[in-house]
């Protein structure tokens, strides 16, 4: 792929071309000796804005996160071989478990010293391998433009989900030239049978108990409008899957919210006494499931769509599995139905369900405890709720307060909560939160998460402030694992061992890095902080005191054998 009259540049310099030719507008990473000729390239290319990170594992996360939120790649670069390499394997696992199109690229030890036991060597490429949907590595300074765009194609081909790519030093100071930084992406739409869209069709007019549970396809593919239209003419009760609870604007008369353990009862409810569900974009993965039938209805008649025929009947038996784009087949089968008349058999079902959602929220908001003298997390999630600008983007930790959060709190647009999702990461939500701000720069960008796992990642608040990347952090501090803690107390009598937390006071630290801290002990305060944060054009650490005993034992299912 070399042009003798095109002047030969180095590796380096062609990974940065790769990039600029595939719209990349911001680059993440930690540079390294072994990438210079890389990072050198990135100095004179204006196009791309680098963000510098502090550690390899957070700036993954936030990589992860800017490609969630903005439906483009996020790229991360480990700048050295070796332990540059394997900081990046939790959030490159993280982004698998997320179907995030994340790029990550690693500096490699030079091709002659491979497997020589050389300074920082690591098999890279076995490496990775497990948490990617493919991993390159790159042996021929020629082969970057051409391997570089496979890779990037590869991550939003079919499911999206990260990709990783290794390059050694020597073939990054190589030079050579380049014929094009671009290859043709040669992708063949699926058609869907009609038979199949009739069978679904006929399965929707005998259903008296009808749901669509939408998952992440709905969203990355932006069938948003398709779905609720869809919803609306045929007049069935819309559910999401665990973490996307912003899949459909919550004003939505017809969704419920999440299912499943983490979700709310009201959808959990429809999930369980379903007799139809048609599950579009969604694995019914184990954070919705459990992948057991005390969270999804044994009795009902399942159609699965998905973009990844793995997905189809994987962990439920289906009536039908439809191999494909989550946005063509609510095109197709819509384009079918409004050439129908449909007897509706469900109004009892559906006029169930509005009572049920009604009753919800009003109980959620009157049981809410705003009188406890330590500030409880229901008192907190509806203050928030009741403050936080609509068109907000929310990004979760795991552990038990953010669990608790899941489904607290009001989604307007698709594309606004950002979780662990089946991974279970602590210590993700802060370093997210930086990359849904620069995908999101005019959306107030909200961070929840405990002391531990706000602990894990502070030293980012350097790049919060040296890059102006304004988020609001709201650091839940109960000094302890609480989720572990939970299990000790509950399972194991109260024999706590590295469950409590020491921690420095972080609004005082929030300042020494140039950001804003507050340190709020009463729930009275939370609504003039937030509006304060909102305009203080400076990172803004929140720290709250949280009643350390508002725990939750979330998995209850893997201590049965504990059960008293």
């Amino acid at each position: 792929m070399t042009k003798k009259n095109n002047p030969p540049i180095s590796g380096g310099k062609a990974v940065v071309e790769c990039l600029k030719a595939n719209n990349v507008k911001h680059v993440f990473g930690l540079i390294g000796s072994a990438t210079m000729e890389l990072f050198d390239a990135l100095y004179d290319e204006k196009s791309i804005k680098f963000i510098d990170v502090r550690d390899e594992r957070t700036g993954t996360h936030m990589a992860d996160a800017y490609a969630r939120a903005s439906g483009n790649h996020g790229v991360i670069i480990a700048g050295q071989n070796g332990p540059g390499a394997t900081n990046l394997v939790t959030g490159v696992a993280q982004a698998k478990a997320a179907f995030s199109p994340l790029l990550s690229i690693a500096g490699a030890i030079a091709t002659e010293h491979k497997g020589k036991d050389a300074f920082q060597e690591v098999d890279q490429q076995k490496l990775f391998e497990p948490i990617t949907k493919k991993t390159f590595s790159i042996d021929q300074t020629k082969n970057i433009a051409v391997e570089l765009n496979k890779a990037m194609q590869l991550a939003k081909n079919g499911k999206w989900g990260p990709v990783h790519v290794n390059i050694p030093r020597d073939i990054l100071s190589g030079n050579e030239s380049f014929e094009s930084f671009t290859i043709e992406n040669e992708t063949k739409e699926k058609n869907i049978n009609k038979n199949e869209l009739e069978k679904v069709i006929s399965l929707i007019e005998k259903a008296t108990k009808p749901i669509i549970i939408c998952g992440a396809g709905i969203k990355n593919s932006n069938s948003q409008e398709e779905v609720t239209s869809l919803s609306k003419s045929l007049n069935i009760p819309l559910v999401s899957s665990a973490g996307h609870g912003d899949v459909i604007p919550f004003d939505c008369d017809l969704y419920a919210g999440q299912m499943g353990p983490r979700g709310n009862k009201v959808a959990s409810y429809l999930a369980n006494h379903a007799d139809l569900i048609l599950a579009i974009g969604t694995r019914l993965g184990f954070n919705s499931t459990f992948y057991s039938y005390d969270n999804i209805s044994k009795s009902a008649k399942i159609v699965q769509v998905d973009i990844d025929p793995i997905a189809l009947g994987r962990y439920f038996p289906i009536e039908l599995g439809i191999n494909n784009d989550a946005k063509k087949f609510l095109e197709n089968l819509s384009s079918l139905i409004s050439l129908k008349k449909f007897n509706q058999n469900n109004t009892v079902w559906v006029n169930n369900f509005f009572n049920e959602k009604n009753k919800y929220y009003k109980n959620r908001d009157n049981e809410a405890d705003t009188n406890s003298k330590i500030i409880q997390p229901s008192g907190l999630f509806k203050e928030l709720r009741e403050i936080l600008p609509k068109n907000s983007s929310v990004t979760l930790d795991a552990g038990t307060l953010c669990l608790q959060a899941t489904d607290q709190f009001y989604f307007s647009k698709p594309k606004s909560l950002f979780t662990p999702l089946d991974f279970g990461l602590v210590g993700f939500s802060f370093a997210a939160g930086l990359g849904v701000k620069l995908a999101q720069p005019n959306t107030p960008v909200f961070s929840l998460m405990g002391d531990g796992g706000f602990g894990m990642t502070v030293s980012e608040l350097s790049t919060a402030v040296q890059h102006k990347i304004n988020t609001i952090t709201i650091v839940m501090n109960n000094r302890s694992w609480g989720a572990e803690k939970a299990y000790q107390r509950d399972y194991y009598n109260k024999r706590y061992i590295g469950a409590d937390i020491s921690s420095p006071p972080f609004h005082e630290l929030a300042e020494l890095y140039g950001a804003k801290g507050y340190y709020i002990t009463q729930l009275k305060d939370v609504k003039k902080t937030i509006k304060d944060a909102l305009v203080c054009n400076k990172p803004a650490i929140i720290n709250v005191e949280v009643d350390p005993k508002a725990l939750y034992s979330f998995r209850k299912d893997s201590f049965k054998h504990r059960a008293k």
